[in-house]
């Protein structure tokens, strides 16, 4: 019997964020201001795109699917925070651990392969204009979501049977806020050896290899940029170029940061590290309407229109 629970957990414990409990409570405010923000700026983001039939294009398109896919990274994890940080609700059950790690990861995949998409529709919109609406066409744009997806649920599905195979007889008790694949998998006193493994191929096959085209990509994009005549056309290239990869870096840099101090910052105390990695989480959802909003001048001026008809009424 004592076997057979190892194997299927009743919960886990997140513990939190260690070394500040004092002051849970006022770590909650900040994280809850920037959780309204993200969910009501990428709600009015998706309803913009949704009521206004001049932002029916493939960019637009995509920028959607960045907005619920910033909803489903941040809703994924920051109530749970909040109920740690405010409620002192700790536990969790085995399956909500799997659930919460699988649309945790799988959302950050799928935001990753998003922005990739995005580059190269800025690559055909700048480097072959004239030809954009032939091979930027809907059943295009079909295949391209279909293919995010499907790529995105397939490599991370994997994660959620290996830990389901794990034994967990040693400790329950996951010292951070969510519940994330090697973290996880570290409280097994099995060999976790796949899980490892598993784990970097992930992020090698996908993440690196969609920053490596990000950046091909722009490369011909600059290109292409600097070799327009006309000043206007390359400010607006550029403007239109802006948005992007500030979000590109918002991204992925706080993402490899994070990397990087978990596997060799063994010096950085452990409460920083959590602190960071659920800023991770929440805060790039919360800029990217805002950056989009104040970047992009199509959405201005719809958010204006309709702020200002309402107020006529």
């Amino acid at each position: 019997m004592n076997n057979l629970s190892c194997y299927n957990p009743g919960s886990f414990i997140l513990v939190g964020i260690p070394g500040l409990e004092k002051i849970h409570v006022w770590i909650g405010i900040p994280f809850c201001i920037i959780y309204v923000v993200a969910v009501s700026g990428n709600c009015i983001l998706l309803y913009l795109i949704a009521v206004e039939h001049s932002l029916h294009e493939p960019m637009f398109f995509f920028l959607s699917l960045l907005a619920t896919t910033d909803l489903i990274l941040s809703t994924a994890t920051v109530p749970k925070l909040l109920s740690n940080l405010w409620l002192g609700s700790q536990e969790i059950t085995f399956s909500g651990c799997l659930t919460q790690m699988f649309f945790l990861h799988f959302s950050f995949v799928v935001e990753s392969a998003i922005l990739l998409a995005m580059a190269f529709d800025l690559y055909v919109a700048i480097c072959f204009p004239l030809r954009y609406n032939t091979i930027m066409t809907p059943q295009v744009i079909i295949k391209l979501v279909v293919s995010i997806v499907v790529r995105s649920f397939s490599v991370i599905l994997p994660d959620v049977f290996l830990l389901k195979r794990l034994p967990f007889c040693r400790t329950r008790i996951i010292p951070h806020t969510y519940c994330e694949h090697i973290g996880v998998a570290r409280l097994s006193s099995a060999d976790i050896s796949i899980n490892i493994w598993y784990g970097f191929a992930v992020p090698l096959m996908t993440v690196i290899s969609d920053v490596i085209f990000i950046a091909v990509s722009y490369i011909f994009i600059l290109h292409a940029v600097f070799q327009l005549s006309c000043q206007g056309a390359r400010q607006k290239a550029l403007n239109t170029c802006g948005s992007h990869v500030c979000v590109i870096l918002m991204f992925y840099t706080p993402a490899f940061f994070s990397i990087l101090a978990h596997r060799f910052g063994h010096s950085v105390p452990r409460h920083v590290l959590i602190l960071f990695a659920n800023l991770y989480v929440a805060i790039p959802p919360a800029l990217n309407p805002i950056i989009y909003g104040v970047k992009t001048k199509q959405i201005q001026d719809i958010f204006i229109f309709l702020f200002s008809l309402k107020k006529m009424q």
